[in-house]
């Protein structure tokens, strides 16, 4: 197993960037990199030359009561992966070498649907989100960057934003790594106690149900029917939302492909997943 060359200031980043050549990927993460993060770099490293992976706990998207300071820091572990996943560079700045004068003033506007779903829960996370990755795209400047659907609203915007703002980049869609049981996998996971996590499949079971009603005929409003009694006949999960939409998360469609999603809270856990879904 190689090991990848970690660059921790943005200097050192552009130096090793210029000695890359071909087609190049970046996977963007927060770090405590899990078997979902290295199905992103494996991807990423079948169709380029070169993987970078970043790795930032970005403040722009907490808000003042979520967990920062709580989020896992785990590089030893993460490099470890990012090794065996064949990334050939980690960028892994301090939030003063990413934001050398403070909090950004200009921040990019994710539009109506960043402040849909997630945005709505989270006031300004898309806003941090988005200005985030623009920055860390015009850093590493790839052909292609990587994103699993488990964050399908932020794969989503990430996809706009490019398409919008005509960024040279492909973003690239990964479907989501789950547990055996169907737990989707989210460095969040730790937070849970063991109790929880078993309240937790409720959120796969949901939408798992839901997809299976579809697939028999049902229509949209019962599908969903079928994934909220699912998801609210376990005690230990308060929901946040439960939508249907379409694959770009507009209005969702009387027939063809469709897009489940959930947000919930086990304890103190915010847990979000999602499943494709056929419209018959």
């Amino acid at each position: 197993m190689t090991t990848s060359e970690l660059v921790k200031t943005v200097a050192d980043l552009a130096d090793a960037r210029a000695k890359l050549t071909g087609r190049v990927a970046v996977v963007m993460t927060m770090g405590a990199l899990h078997d979902g993060h290295e199905a992103l770099l494996r991807a990423a490293r079948e169709r380029a030359d070169h993987v970078i992976t970043t790795i930032f706990v970005n403040p722009l998207q907490f808000g003042p009561a979520e967990d920062l300071d709580r989020y896992p820091r785990t590089l030893e572990s993460d490099l470890e992966i990012c090794a065996r996943a064949g990334a050939d560079l980690v960028f892994a700045p301090s939030a003063r070498e990413m934001y050398p004068d403070g909090p950004p003033q200009v921040r990019l506007n994710p539009g109506p649907l960043g402040e849909e779903l997630e945005g709505a829960s989270r006031p300004g996370f898309f806003h941090g989100v988005l200005t985030v990755v623009l920055k860390l795209l015009q850093l590493t400047r790839p052909d292609l960057t990587f994103f699993g659907e488990k964050d399908y609203q932020q794969l989503t915007l990430v996809t706009r934003m490019v398409r919008d703002l005509n960024v040279p980049v492909e973003v690239v869609g990964v479907p989501t790594v789950r547990e055996p049981d169907g737990l989707a996998l989210s460095s969040r996971n730790r937070y849970l106690s063991a109790d929880e996590r078993v309240a937790a499949l409720a959120l796969s079971a949901g939408l798992r149900a839901a997809s299976e009603a579809a697939a028999a005929g049902s229509s949209a409003s019962d599908a969903l029917a079928v994934a909220h009694a699912k998801i609210t006949n376990e005690p230990g999960v308060r929901l946040d939302y439960l939508v249907l939409l379409a694959p770009d998360l507009g209005p969702a469609p009387e027939h063809g492909p469709a897009r489940l999603l959930v947000a919930a809270r086990t304890g103190t856990t915010r847990l979000i997943d999602n499943i494709p879904i056929e419209l018959l």
